[in-house]
Formats: C-alpha cells, structure tokens, sequence
C-alpha cells in the first residue's frame, strides 16, 4: 500500500496515545501564522487567534463535531460555533403540562388534605387554579443532570502537512 498524504488541513480520529507525525491535536491550541501559512489560509480565525499574528486549532476535546449549515428543522451552524450544553437543568417551565393523581387508603381524618390523609380512591388534587390545600409538595433538587451521550475517548487530530486542497 502506498503512503497515505492527507489534506492540509483534515481531521483524523486516531486510537493512538500520540499525535502522529505532521498532525497537531485539536486542543485548540494556537499556532503562528508566519510559519503555518498554508494552513492559515484554510482554517483562518474560525477556531481563535487574532489572525494578524496567531490562529487557532479547532478543540474537539469533549465535544461532538457536526456539519455546517443548516438541514431541515436544525439549528444553522458557522464554521468554529458551538452549541449544546454538557449539563442541563430542568425548570417546570421545560416540562409538559401534568397532573398528579394520589392514591389513599382507609378513611378520611378530615374535609382538608393538608396534613391528614385524605379519603380513599384516586384524588385530584390539581386543577387549573390549585389552592394552597390542593398542592402537593415539590419534588426534586433542580440539579443539572448530564445531557452526555455514550461516547468513547479518541484522539482528533489535524494535518499540518499534505496536499492543499483544491476549491471545487
């Protein structure tokens, strides 16, 4: 097999515990435009620097890359933007509209089912308006909770040698 040359300029996914030779880890990492020009008239600015002097490396550590632009019913995406949230914290507001039905037994100790037990069956203890005696009390911590999906740890890297690539 002959050797492989990449395009300046593209992303691998290595199972190694090294960056290979004539690639750079994308860990965001700034580098001089003076002495990778070539490069620099690819990726630009789009991942950070200042573009007079530095730019940067796109940081893949942690996230999921996904294509530019916009498909249908998605969210548009630039070249360099982020999106998503690593942890998210659920507020009533982000939950659909529910009742809570409360099943009791045995008999009642009062009209009132603040503090006593109300009577036995399914008690709707919601409505469109609750009073202070027809709620229940809240539940949860209003913690974030990981919005992560399963993944697995790789190395992303990118060329900083090969071929230029033509523009179709």
């Amino acid at each position: 097999m002959a050797d492989y040359e990449p395009l300046l300029g593209e992303i691998a996914l290595f199972a190694t515990n090294f960056v290979p030779r004539g690639w750079a880890p994308c860990d965001g990492q700034l580098l001089a435009i003076a002495q990778n020009t070539a490069l620099f008239s690819i990726v630009g600015a789009a991942y950070g620097g200042d573009g007079r002097t530095t730019f940067g490396l796109p940081d893949l550590r942690g996230v999921v890359a996904l294509g530019v632009g916009q498909g249908p019913g998605l969210t548009n995406y630039s070249l360099g933007e982020m999106g998503g949230e690593g942890s998210v914290t659920l507020l009533p507001a982000d939950m659909p509209g529910h009742t809570h039905a409360v099943r009791a037994g045995g008999s009642a100790t009062s009209g009132s089912p603040v503090e006593n037990r109300p009577a036995g069956g399914d008690v709707q203890l919601y409505n469109s308006e609750p009073t202070s005696e027809e709620r229940l009390s809240v539940e949860g911590q209003t913690q974030p909770h990981s919005n992560e999906q399963p993944s697995l740890g790789l190395q992303y890297c990118i060329a900083l040698t090969g071929t230029y690539p033509s523009r179709s």
